[in-house]
């Protein structure tokens, strides 16, 4: 019996066993796979056969797409038909993927169909309305019309809109939208190109705008008393879904018209007409936040800083801090519309005046922006008194006005980071004017190391803070941003003694950046490297990490499923994905540990544009992420800068959150055999440029003659010890023993740290190095007696 014949046996006979827990499931082909999936939806009673036989199909779906034969197709509408008599939510998506996947001529399904959607159409709430139209379509007309009918009532006339254009399209088009719908009970999040394709069908496109201007229309209309004001009752339920949908349309297409309207609608749902501290559609104002997240534009998120500041409800703005935030993220990864930024009336130089009687507000941006008062041209040292007594509403505008320019600084730093892995380039004549020119962008691309491709296949460095000029070169000739990755070690060296010799503080690290390639280890394993693997971590802190960084995963802990994840982050302009395994180990007092695991990396296949919704059993797939169009890649195929700035990620995930630079670490066990290990252990790419850092910086510290670099360490000459400092962890032990000297961050000592040596890059494990060198140069006068007696020991 082959493999597929015993996985169907698991499935189907309650007596049956199944034990093997990891066969070769490239022995299923495509078609035996969509049985499978067929079938694995019709079980309703989960033996540990069964249950065992689901793991694997999962895991056999996570990069195939299962093919229907007319046979499977019409057992995967007969198995939905089972879960929704037995009271299980049916996923019609899976109906759908089953239709457009069929290898053969579609089987007549009109009686399973007609009875499903007439299940779907009795129930109180009718989840899935873009599917079910879909579906309907199939039983026939009546059933068509019976469907549209019962979506319609009652849920406004913005639903009654979207049902009757989603009703009236082709099958083919109503597919894509069937995968973007959100109202739905799985939590599938839409396969890589279903947006892009809907934002692609022209019926749907006009509803989107037709939706949004509705929706700002009704809330004009609440504002002027045309409509009675009721908090949370501008739209139904259904409606603040249908306009999300719509939103996000229309900002993946960019649409010129969008600012304009968001200007309307925002205020619109976020502030009552009256003084009252409610807002005519929380829901609404969410979504569209939401809607933010995944496809941000500045404008939009310029929108929201300013009805945060204007919000009246006491928790919407911590919750609009915190979508703003992922929005934010979100946009760096937009390159295409993040570069753009409004020059909010600032004077080419960069600098913003503003009148206040006989004072005068002037905003200048340099690497950031600083508010400072002038009167009668002369600078003065703080706000005035008569400013701040008979203006605040100016001042208070102004003071935002930093903020705003700061947070949009911010976001292009962000969002030149994460061009990276597009390997995007500009016209020359575009980015002078837009960005080295723009009185704001500047700021940032005035200490970012560009290229110029002054002649075909001659690309010309500019470091545009320490240029005289820019290189004469064509409008239309090529600009890109410098990646070490390119350049030889030379070029490399140059261009970071240029950096710290000019003291020049770069908007995210650049010249020093740390680079990646596949190593000789990676070479032999083929799909997946271990260069970051058997790692302890302290777990919360790296579930921090991975949203603060763009990444996506499940929570894990001592629950059921909790033991394991692989995060994920998709690159390039959505066509690579990166996988970082881990999984949860145990709890060492409050704290959480995880187990860091392998890293691959997948390429979006043409599946993308075919998968809507084919995750076996409503995507409770091995990993999590099953059938969603990603084919995983051996390392040698991955682009240099993917797979460079990809494992910079997990390298940033391990160096900060693993247990090796706790300098208290106590626990026993295994925990502490791998602290002891790690914490003097190797160095990381992100340490070794720690080490080149202070090769340049180090030499002109009062301590100098103190100091030198051996190796892993830099080594500190104190009048009672000397000490090697791990350019790593930044843990420290004393020679001639090889004592270990517990410094606790927050202990400094007399000394107070190293903040005034100046470093090309924000490095907080550099800096703590520096603190230490500095504390342990002068150790006679160290205040903390927990230090003091470590050494005294010695």
């Amino acid at each position: 019996m082959n493999l597929a014949a015993r996985l169907m046996n698991a499935l189907t006979d309650p007596d049956s066993t199944f034990d093997d827990p990891s066969p070769d499931v490239s022995m299923i082909d495509d078609a035996e796979l969509g049985l499978l999936c067929a079938e694995l939806e019709a079980v309703t009673r989960w033996t540990g056969a069964a249950a065992r036989a689901r793991a694997v199909i999962e895991r056999a779906t996570e990069s195939r797409q299962p093919r229907y034969t007319p046979e499977a197709c019409r057992r995967m509408f007969e198995a939905l038909l089972v879960r929704t008599g037995s009271g299980t939510a049916a996923d019609l998506t899976l109906g759908l993927t089953a239709v457009e996947q069929c290898t053969g001529p579609l089987p007549d399904l009109a009686e399973p169909v007609r009875a499903l959607v007439g299940s779907r159409l009795a129930e109180d709430k009718v989840r899935q309305p873009y599917a079910l139209l879909a579906l309907a379509r199939l039983g026939g007309e009546e059933t068509l019309r019976a469907a549209e009918d019962r979506l319609a009532r009652d849920a406004g006339p913005v639903v009654a809109d979207e049902t009757a254009v989603v009703a009236a399209l082709p099958l083919a088009e109503q597919m894509p939208l069937a995968a973007i719908d959100r109202d739905s009970a799985f939590g599938t999040p839409p396969p890589p190109d279903a947006w892009r394709r809907s934002a692609g069908n022209s019926a749907y496109v006009a509803f989107a705008r037709r939706a949004l201007e509705a929706a700002a229309a009704r809330t004009d209309a609440i504002r002027s008393g045309e409509i009675p004001y009721r908090a949370d009752k501008a739209f139904t339920d259904r409606e603040v879904l249908a306009v999300g949908q719509a939103a996000r349309v229309a900002l993946l297409r960019d649409e010129p018209w969008l600012p304009e309207l968001f200007d309307r609608l925002l205020p619109g749902v976020a502030l009552a007409p009256t003084e009252a501290r409610t807002l005519p559609s929380q829901a609404m104002l969410y979504e569209l936040m939401r809607a933010a997240q995944d496809f941000p534009t500045p404008e939009l998120i310029t929108t929201v800083r300013t009805v945060r500041g204007r919000v009246r409800h006491a928790g919407v703005p911590k919750q609009l801090d915190k979508m703003l935030k992922k929005a934010e993220a979100a946009l760096a990864e937009r390159t295409d519309v993040a570069l753009r930024l409004p020059r909010l009336d600032f004077a080419d130089d960069g600098v913003l005046r503003r009148p206040a009687g006989e004072y005068t507000a002037v905003v200048t941006v340099t690497e950031s922006a600083t508010l400072t008062w002038e009167k009668d041209g002369r600078p003065l040292r703080g706000t005035p008194a008569p400013v701040r007594r008979d203006r605040p509403a100016l001042l208070k505008e102004m003071r935002e006005l930093v903020k705003r320019v700061d947070a949009q600084l911010l976001t292009l730093a962000r969002a030149l980071e994460g061009s990276f892995t597009v390997d995007s380039a500009h016209p020359y004549g575009w980015w002078r004017r837009e960005l080295a020119g723009h009185p704001l962008a500047r700021a940032v691309v005035a200490r970012l190391f560009w290229e110029i491709e002054v002649a075909p296949g001659d690309w010309r460095a500019v470091l545009p803070a320490t240029a005289d000029a820019l290189p004469d070169a064509p409008d239309d000739a090529a600009v890109r941003l410098w990646h070490p990755l390119r350049s030889d070690a030379d070029t490399v060296r140059g261009r970071r003694d240029l950096v710290t010799e000019a003291g020049l503080r770069q908007p995210f690290k650049q010249a020093f950046r740390e680079t990646y390639r596949p190593t000789p280890a990676e070479e032999e394993t083929r799909v997946h490297s271990n260069r970051f693997a058997a790692h302890i971590v302290h777990y919360r802190r790296l579930f921090a990490l991975f949203r603060a960084r763009g990444w996506s995963s499940r929570r894990l802990g001592p629950w059921d499923d909790g033991d394991g994840d692989a995060a994920d982050r998709v690159l390039a302009a959505g066509e690579w994905r990166i996988r970082f395994h881990h999984h949860w180990s145990d709890r060492s007092g409050e704290d959480e540990l995880a187990v860091t695991d392998q890293v691959r990396f997948d390429r979006r296949t043409d599946d993308a544009d075919r998968a809507y919704g084919g995750r076996a059993n409503t995507g409770r797939a091995y990993g999590g992420r099953a059938g969603d169009g990603w084919r995983e890649v051996p390392l040698a195929e991955v682009p240099e800068l993917v797979f460079s700035e990809a494992m910079r990620d997990v390298d940033l995930f391990v160096g900060v959150t693993s247990i090796a630079t706790d300098p208290d670490w106590a626990d026993g066990g295994r925990e502490r055999a791998y602290w002891e290990r790690a914490s003097f252990g190797e160095l990381t790419p992100t340490a070794e440029a720690r080490r080149e850092v202070l090769e340049r910086i180090v030499p002109r510290l009062g301590i100098a003659d103190r100091c030198s670099l051996d190796g892993r360490f830099l080594v500190v000459r104190g009048d009672l010890r000397t000490y090697r400092i791990h350019l790593g962890s930044a843990n420290v032990l004393m020679d001639p023993d090889g004592a270990y000297l517990c410094i606790v961050p927050a202990a400094r000592g007399s000394r107070g740290g190293g903040r005034g040596a100046f470093l090309p890059f924000e490095d907080e494990r550099l800096s703590l190095i520096l603190s230490k060198a500095l504390l342990l140069a002068a150790d006679t006068e160290i205040a903390d007696e927990t230090i003091s007696r470590q050494i005294g020991r010695g």
